[in-house]
C-alpha cells in the first residue's frame, strides 16, 4: 500500500477566458482549478483490460467522471468484490470506491473529464488487496 497527498495549489496557472490545451495520449492531466476548492483534469488510461491494472486508488473524497469520447470502464472494488462500470458518453458518475480505468479498445482510446477537490489523500493498493 502507498499513500499520496495532493495539496493546493494542485493545478497549473492558466490564462482566463482562453481555450485550455491538453495532450492526447497522456494518462492524467490536470487542466485548471480553483484553489482550495476543485480541480479539473483529462483522464485517458493506458490499460486495456482489468488484467492490466496494477493498483486501484481510493481518495478520501468522491470524484466526478464524465466520458467525453471513446470507450472507458472503471474497475471498482465494493464490499471486497471487483466489478466493472462501463462509462457512457454524456452520462456522469460520482465515484467513491477504489478504482482504476481502462480503455477496452486500446491504450488512451477513451477520454474522460474528471473533477475532484484541490486537496485530498489517496490510498493505492493492488486490486486483490481491497
Amino acid at each position: 500500500m502507498r499513500t499520496v497527498e495532493t495539496i493546493p495549489p494542485s493545478f497549473p496557472e492558466v490564462e482566463m477566458n482562453k481555450l485550455l490545451g491538453w495532450n492526447a495520449g497522456e494518462r492524467w492531466q490536470v487542466v485548471c482549478g480553483d484553489a482550495g476548492h476543485w480541480r479539473v483534469g483529462i483522464y485517458s488510461p493506458g490499460e486495456s483490460s482489468p488484467a492490466d491494472i496494477a493498483e486501484l486508488e481510493k481518495h478520501n473524497i468522491p470524484e466526478f467522471f464524465l466520458l467525453l469520447s471513446g470507450r472507458m470502464s472503471l474497475l471498482l472494488s465494493e464490499g471486497g468484490n471487483l466489478h466493472e462500470l462501463a462509462l457512457e458518453i454524456g452520462k456522469p458518475t460520482l465515484i467513491s470506491a477504489p478504482h482504476c480505468g481502462f480503455c477496452p479498445d486500446g491504450p488512451h482510446t477513451g477520454t474522460a473529464l474528471v473533477v475532484e477537490r484541490d486537496a485530498f489523500s489517496t490510498e493505492c493498493r493492488k486490486p486483490q488487496e481491497w
